[in-house]
Protein backbone atom coordinates (compact mmCIF):
# COMPACT_ATOMS: atom_id res chain seq x y z
CA UNK A 1 0.00 0.00 0.00
CA UNK A 2 3.08 2.65 -0.25
CA UNK A 3 3.05 3.42 3.75
CA UNK A 4 3.78 1.41 6.59
CA UNK A 5 0.84 0.38 9.53
CA UNK A 6 1.74 -1.05 12.93
CA UNK A 7 -0.48 -3.99 13.92
CA UNK A 8 -1.47 -2.94 17.23
CA UNK A 9 -4.19 -6.23 17.72
CA UNK A 10 -5.28 -9.51 16.16
CA UNK A 11 -8.79 -8.20 16.80
CA UNK A 12 -10.96 -9.07 14.31
CA UNK A 13 -14.74 -8.47 12.58
CA UNK A 14 -16.90 -9.45 10.21
CA UNK A 15 -19.20 -6.85 8.36
CA UNK A 16 -21.55 -8.41 5.46
CA UNK A 17 -20.04 -11.82 5.77
CA UNK A 18 -16.54 -11.04 5.26
CA UNK A 19 -13.57 -10.91 7.98
CA UNK A 20 -11.98 -7.62 8.75
CA UNK A 21 -8.49 -7.27 10.83
CA UNK A 22 -7.91 -4.62 13.45
CA UNK A 23 -4.49 -2.40 12.48
CA UNK A 24 -4.74 1.14 14.57
CA UNK A 25 -6.76 3.49 15.74
CA UNK A 26 -6.92 6.07 12.98
CA UNK A 27 -5.09 9.34 13.58
CA UNK A 28 -6.85 13.14 13.30
CA UNK A 29 -7.57 13.86 10.27
CA UNK A 30 -7.93 10.54 8.18
CA UNK A 31 -11.28 9.77 8.35
CA UNK A 32 -13.04 11.40 10.89
CA UNK A 33 -12.76 15.03 10.82
CA UNK A 34 -9.53 16.49 12.93
CA UNK A 35 -10.08 19.48 15.39
CA UNK A 36 -10.65 22.09 13.17
CA UNK A 37 -7.79 24.36 14.64
CA UNK A 38 -9.55 27.96 14.48
CA UNK A 39 -12.94 27.10 13.60
CA UNK A 40 -15.67 25.12 15.17
CA UNK A 41 -15.11 21.42 15.57
CA UNK A 42 -18.02 18.37 15.54
CA UNK A 43 -18.00 18.31 19.39
CA UNK A 44 -21.10 20.46 19.16
CA UNK A 45 -23.22 17.04 17.58
CA UNK A 46 -23.70 14.94 20.56
CA UNK A 47 -23.36 14.96 24.16
CA UNK A 48 -20.10 14.82 25.95
CA UNK A 49 -18.47 14.80 29.52
CA UNK A 50 -16.51 17.86 30.95
CA UNK A 51 -13.47 16.65 29.37
CA UNK A 52 -15.04 16.03 26.04
CA UNK A 53 -15.04 12.73 26.60
CA UNK A 54 -18.30 10.47 25.20
CA UNK A 55 -21.00 9.51 26.98
CA UNK A 56 -20.75 5.88 26.47
CA UNK A 57 -19.35 2.73 25.84
CA UNK A 58 -17.05 1.95 22.86
CA UNK A 59 -15.59 -1.92 23.38
CA UNK A 60 -16.08 -4.20 20.03
CA UNK A 61 -14.94 -6.81 18.68
CA UNK A 62 -14.83 -10.73 18.96
CA UNK A 63 -16.94 -12.38 21.34
CA UNK A 64 -13.62 -14.19 22.07
CA UNK A 65 -11.02 -12.00 21.01
CA UNK A 66 -9.47 -8.48 22.23
CA UNK A 67 -11.97 -5.48 21.65
CA UNK A 68 -11.03 -2.48 19.66
CA UNK A 69 -9.99 0.37 20.57
CA UNK A 70 -11.77 3.43 19.94
CA UNK A 71 -10.14 6.59 18.35
CA UNK A 72 -10.81 9.93 16.72
CA UNK A 73 -14.06 9.80 18.62
CA UNK A 74 -16.76 12.66 17.21
CA UNK A 75 -19.34 13.07 20.29
CA UNK A 76 -20.43 8.74 19.33
CA UNK A 77 -18.78 8.18 16.56
CA UNK A 78 -15.09 6.41 16.44
CA UNK A 79 -13.21 5.20 13.41
CA UNK A 80 -10.47 2.12 13.35
CA UNK A 81 -8.04 1.00 10.66
CA UNK A 82 -9.19 -2.81 9.90
CA UNK A 83 -7.65 -4.29 7.11
CA UNK A 84 -9.74 -6.62 4.73
CA UNK A 85 -8.80 -10.13 4.69
CA UNK A 86 -10.64 -11.25 1.33
CA UNK A 87 -8.37 -8.62 -0.19
CA UNK A 88 -5.64 -7.30 1.87
CA UNK A 89 -7.44 -2.99 1.67
CA UNK A 90 -7.57 -0.95 4.46
CA UNK A 91 -10.69 0.78 5.26
CA UNK A 92 -11.74 3.11 7.43
CA UNK A 93 -14.79 1.23 9.96
CA UNK A 94 -16.99 4.47 11.53
CA UNK A 95 -18.89 3.32 14.53
CA UNK A 96 -21.34 5.37 15.76
CA UNK A 97 -22.84 4.10 19.87
CA UNK A 98 -27.09 4.64 19.28
CA UNK A 99 -28.41 4.92 22.79
CA UNK A 100 -32.01 5.16 21.26
CA UNK A 101 -34.18 4.68 18.14
CA UNK A 102 -33.56 7.92 16.83
CA UNK A 103 -29.51 7.40 16.82
CA UNK A 104 -30.01 4.33 15.25
CA UNK A 105 -32.48 6.03 11.90
CA UNK A 106 -30.19 8.88 11.97
CA UNK A 107 -27.41 6.04 11.32
CA UNK A 108 -29.02 4.43 8.75
CA UNK A 109 -30.30 7.68 6.87
CA UNK A 110 -26.62 8.45 6.70
CA UNK A 111 -25.61 5.01 5.23
CA UNK A 112 -28.93 5.40 3.08
CA UNK A 113 -27.46 9.03 1.81
CA UNK A 114 -23.81 7.10 1.35
CA UNK A 115 -25.54 4.37 -0.91
CA UNK A 116 -27.42 6.91 -3.39
CA UNK A 117 -24.53 8.02 -4.87
CA UNK A 118 -21.47 6.33 -6.69
CA UNK A 119 -19.94 9.70 -8.34
CA UNK A 120 -15.88 10.18 -7.92
CA UNK A 121 -15.84 13.11 -6.11
CA UNK A 122 -18.82 11.16 -2.77
CA UNK A 123 -17.62 9.02 -0.53
CA UNK A 124 -18.90 5.78 -1.32
CA UNK A 125 -20.21 2.96 0.97
CA UNK A 126 -18.31 -0.25 0.75
CA UNK A 127 -20.83 -1.85 3.66
CA UNK A 128 -23.48 -1.21 6.60
CA UNK A 129 -24.64 -3.27 10.01
CA UNK A 130 -26.31 -2.57 12.88
CA UNK A 131 -24.96 -4.24 15.90
CA UNK A 132 -25.79 -5.38 19.61
CA UNK A 133 -23.92 -4.00 22.64
CA UNK A 134 -25.83 -5.14 25.38
CA UNK A 135 -28.74 -2.92 25.80
CA UNK A 136 -27.09 -0.21 23.03
CA UNK A 137 -26.75 -0.84 19.72
CA UNK A 138 -23.45 0.47 17.50
CA UNK A 139 -24.21 1.09 13.82
CA UNK A 140 -21.04 0.19 11.59
CA UNK A 141 -20.18 2.24 8.38
CA UNK A 142 -17.26 0.39 6.35
CA UNK A 143 -15.83 3.43 4.46
CA UNK A 144 -13.00 3.42 2.14
CA UNK A 145 -9.31 4.45 3.90
CA UNK A 146 -7.71 7.81 2.77
CA UNK A 147 -4.18 7.93 3.18
CA UNK A 148 -3.68 11.40 2.33
CA UNK A 149 -6.02 12.72 4.41
CA UNK A 150 -8.66 15.85 4.41
CA UNK A 151 -8.04 18.90 2.45
CA UNK A 152 -7.60 20.85 5.55
CA UNK A 153 -4.45 18.54 6.13
CA UNK A 154 -2.81 19.79 2.79
CA UNK A 155 -4.04 23.50 3.86
CA UNK A 156 -2.51 22.90 7.34
CA UNK A 157 0.63 21.20 5.96
CA UNK A 158 1.56 24.29 3.36
CA UNK A 159 0.48 26.71 6.15
CA UNK A 160 3.50 24.96 8.16
CA UNK A 161 5.51 25.79 5.61
CA UNK A 162 4.77 29.12 5.25
CA UNK A 163 3.22 28.22 2.07
CA UNK A 164 -0.60 28.25 -0.07
CA UNK A 165 -2.13 26.10 -2.76
CA UNK A 166 -1.75 27.67 -6.17
CA UNK A 167 -4.65 28.77 -8.12
CA UNK A 168 -4.58 26.19 -10.35
CA UNK A 169 -4.98 23.85 -7.55
CA UNK A 170 -7.65 25.29 -5.94
CA UNK A 171 -9.37 25.82 -9.72
CA UNK A 172 -8.78 21.70 -9.81
CA UNK A 173 -9.88 21.25 -6.24
CA UNK A 174 -13.31 23.77 -6.74
CA UNK A 175 -14.36 21.96 -10.06
CA UNK A 176 -14.27 18.24 -8.44
CA UNK A 177 -16.17 19.87 -5.12
CA UNK A 178 -18.58 21.28 -7.35
CA UNK A 179 -19.18 18.38 -8.92
CA UNK A 180 -19.64 16.48 -5.76
CA UNK A 181 -22.47 18.93 -4.92
CA UNK A 182 -24.09 19.22 -7.95
CA UNK A 183 -24.58 15.42 -7.83
CA UNK A 184 -26.01 16.14 -4.47
CA UNK A 185 -28.19 18.81 -5.38
CA UNK A 186 -29.49 16.68 -8.36
CA UNK A 187 -30.96 14.30 -6.04
CA UNK A 188 -32.74 17.02 -4.15
CA UNK A 189 -30.13 17.30 -1.21
CA UNK A 190 -28.01 19.83 0.57
CA UNK A 191 -25.05 18.26 2.12
CA UNK A 192 -25.40 21.18 4.32
CA UNK A 193 -21.72 20.73 6.41
CA UNK A 194 -19.13 21.71 3.89
CA UNK A 195 -16.16 22.26 5.16
CA UNK A 196 -12.62 21.20 4.50
CA UNK A 197 -12.47 18.53 7.13
CA UNK A 198 -15.27 17.09 5.26
CA UNK A 199 -13.60 16.69 1.98
CA UNK A 200 -10.86 13.99 1.59
CA UNK A 201 -8.17 13.99 -0.90
CA UNK A 202 -7.60 10.63 -2.94
CA UNK A 203 -4.45 9.29 -4.26
CA UNK A 204 -3.90 11.33 -6.89
CA UNK A 205 -5.54 14.72 -5.22
CA UNK A 206 -8.84 14.53 -6.24
CA UNK A 207 -11.47 15.84 -3.56
CA UNK A 208 -13.95 13.17 -1.95
CA UNK A 209 -17.02 14.54 -0.22
CA UNK A 210 -17.70 12.90 3.40
CA UNK A 211 -19.83 13.01 6.32
CA UNK A 212 -23.82 13.26 5.09
CA UNK A 213 -25.10 12.06 8.58
CA UNK A 214 -26.37 16.04 7.85
CA UNK A 215 -27.76 15.79 4.54
CA UNK A 216 -31.70 16.74 4.12
CA UNK A 217 -34.12 17.93 1.39
CA UNK A 218 -31.94 20.57 -0.81
CA UNK A 219 -35.50 23.09 -0.46
CA UNK A 220 -37.50 23.48 3.10
CA UNK A 221 -40.35 25.73 2.98
CA UNK A 222 -40.73 27.42 6.43
CA UNK A 223 -44.35 28.34 7.31
CA UNK A 224 -44.60 29.66 10.67
CA UNK A 225 -42.24 30.39 13.66
CA UNK A 226 -42.30 26.96 15.06
CA UNK A 227 -40.67 25.41 12.42
CA UNK A 228 -38.23 28.53 11.77
CA UNK A 229 -37.10 27.91 15.17
CA UNK A 230 -36.31 23.98 14.63
CA UNK A 231 -34.80 24.52 11.38
CA UNK A 232 -32.34 26.37 13.08
CA UNK A 233 -31.85 24.78 16.16
CA UNK A 234 -30.84 21.98 14.37
CA UNK A 235 -28.30 23.74 12.20
CA UNK A 236 -27.11 24.91 15.34
CA UNK A 237 -26.56 21.29 15.94
CA UNK A 238 -25.62 19.98 12.47
CA UNK A 239 -24.02 22.88 10.29
CA UNK A 240 -20.32 24.01 11.58
CA UNK A 241 -21.06 27.58 12.81
CA UNK A 242 -18.13 29.20 11.06
CA UNK A 243 -19.27 27.51 6.94
CA UNK A 244 -22.69 27.74 7.98
CA UNK A 245 -24.70 30.23 5.95
CA UNK A 246 -26.38 33.58 7.16
CA UNK A 247 -29.75 31.97 6.72
CA UNK A 248 -29.37 29.16 8.59
CA UNK A 249 -28.67 31.93 12.08
CA UNK A 250 -31.66 33.61 11.97
CA UNK A 251 -34.45 31.56 10.15
CA UNK A 252 -37.45 33.48 8.92
CA UNK A 253 -40.86 32.86 9.85
CA UNK A 254 -41.85 32.53 6.29
CA UNK A 255 -39.08 31.37 3.76
CA UNK A 256 -37.35 29.27 1.50
CA UNK A 257 -33.75 27.73 2.36
CA UNK A 258 -32.92 25.42 -0.22
CA UNK A 259 -29.24 24.22 -1.69
CA UNK A 260 -27.48 27.26 -1.58
CA UNK A 261 -26.36 27.03 2.05
CA UNK A 262 -23.80 24.72 0.06
CA UNK A 263 -22.34 27.22 -2.03
CA UNK A 264 -22.27 29.90 1.05
CA UNK A 265 -19.71 27.04 3.17
CA UNK A 266 -18.01 26.72 -0.81
CA UNK A 267 -17.35 30.13 -0.71
CA UNK A 268 -15.50 29.80 2.98
CA UNK A 269 -13.78 26.24 1.82
CA UNK A 270 -12.43 28.73 -1.14
CA UNK A 271 -11.63 30.76 1.16
CA UNK A 272 -9.57 28.81 3.14
CA UNK A 273 -7.85 27.45 0.24
CA UNK A 274 -7.16 31.17 -0.54
CA UNK A 275 -5.65 32.22 2.78
CA UNK A 276 -4.93 29.05 4.84
CA UNK A 277 -7.94 29.98 7.30
CA UNK A 278 -11.60 30.15 7.05
CA UNK A 279 -13.22 33.40 6.49
CA UNK A 280 -14.75 33.64 10.27
CA UNK A 281 -12.36 30.70 11.72
CA UNK A 282 -10.79 34.00 13.93
CA UNK A 283 -14.00 35.22 14.95
CA UNK A 284 -15.40 31.87 16.26
CA UNK A 285 -12.01 31.71 17.90
CA UNK A 286 -11.72 35.09 19.65
CA UNK A 287 -15.58 34.43 20.90
CA UNK A 288 -17.69 37.39 18.72
CA UNK A 289 -20.32 36.65 17.21
CA UNK A 290 -20.22 34.66 13.64
CA UNK A 291 -23.92 35.48 13.41
CA UNK A 292 -23.65 39.00 13.25
CA UNK A 293 -20.12 38.74 11.17
CA UNK A 294 -21.74 36.68 8.51
CA UNK A 295 -24.26 39.59 7.60
CA UNK A 296 -21.98 42.29 6.31
CA UNK A 297 -20.69 41.18 2.63
CA UNK A 298 -16.88 39.62 3.44
CA UNK A 299 -14.13 41.99 2.96
CA UNK A 300 -11.61 39.74 0.52
CA UNK A 301 -7.68 40.40 1.24
CA UNK A 302 -5.54 41.41 -1.73
CA UNK A 303 -3.08 39.05 -3.12
CA UNK A 304 -0.89 38.82 -5.89
CA UNK A 305 -1.47 34.85 -5.88
CA UNK A 306 -5.00 35.00 -6.93
CA UNK A 307 -6.71 36.51 -10.12
CA UNK A 308 -9.33 39.04 -10.03
CA UNK A 309 -11.99 36.21 -11.69
CA UNK A 310 -10.98 33.74 -8.92
CA UNK A 311 -11.77 36.34 -6.18
CA UNK A 312 -14.89 37.34 -7.93
CA UNK A 313 -16.19 33.42 -7.73
CA UNK A 314 -15.39 34.04 -3.98
CA UNK A 315 -17.10 37.52 -3.61
CA UNK A 316 -20.45 35.51 -5.73
CA UNK A 317 -20.46 32.53 -3.38
CA UNK A 318 -20.45 34.60 -0.38
CA UNK A 319 -23.43 36.55 -1.37
CA UNK A 320 -25.38 37.34 2.10
CA UNK A 321 -28.60 37.13 0.07
CA UNK A 322 -29.48 33.39 -0.59
CA UNK A 323 -31.59 34.62 -3.64
CA UNK A 324 -29.14 36.32 -4.96
CA UNK A 325 -26.11 33.52 -4.47
CA UNK A 326 -25.44 31.54 -7.61
CA UNK A 327 -26.50 27.75 -8.21
CA UNK A 328 -23.96 25.03 -8.47
CA UNK A 329 -24.39 24.57 -12.45
CA UNK A 330 -23.64 28.47 -12.58
CA UNK A 331 -20.08 28.02 -10.59
CA UNK A 332 -19.44 25.09 -12.81
CA UNK A 333 -19.78 26.44 -15.94
CA UNK A 334 -17.21 29.61 -14.72
CA UNK A 335 -14.93 27.28 -12.98
CA UNK A 336 -14.44 25.02 -16.56
CA UNK A 337 -13.88 28.27 -18.52
CA UNK A 338 -10.88 29.07 -15.93
CA UNK A 339 -9.41 25.56 -15.85
CA UNK A 340 -6.00 25.65 -17.02
CA UNK A 341 -5.15 23.35 -19.92
CA UNK A 342 -5.66 19.72 -19.11
CA UNK A 343 -2.69 17.15 -18.07
CA UNK A 344 -3.78 14.31 -19.25
CA UNK A 345 -7.35 12.91 -18.42
CA UNK A 346 -7.00 14.55 -14.82
CA UNK A 347 -8.93 17.95 -14.09
CA UNK A 348 -9.76 17.45 -10.15
CA UNK A 349 -7.11 16.89 -8.67
CA UNK A 350 -4.29 18.33 -6.90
Amino acid sequence: MGHALCVCSRGTVVVDNKRYLFIQKLGEGLLLEPHLGRAAAKWERYPTSAQGIPLGSSNVGDDDGPSLTPLAHSGFSYVDLVEGLHDGQFYALKRILCHEQQDREEAQREADMHRLFHHPNILRLVAYCLRERGSKHEAWLLLPFFKRGTLWNEIEKLKDKGSFLTEEQILRLLLGICRGLEAIHAKGYAHRDLKPTNILLGDEGQPVLMDLGSMNQACIHVEGSRQALALQDWAAQRCTISYRAPELFSVQSHCVIDERTDVWSLGCVLYAMMFGEGPYDMVFQKGDSVALAVQNQLSIPQSPRHSSALRQLLSMMMTVDPQQRPHIPFLLSQLEALQPPAQGQHTTQI
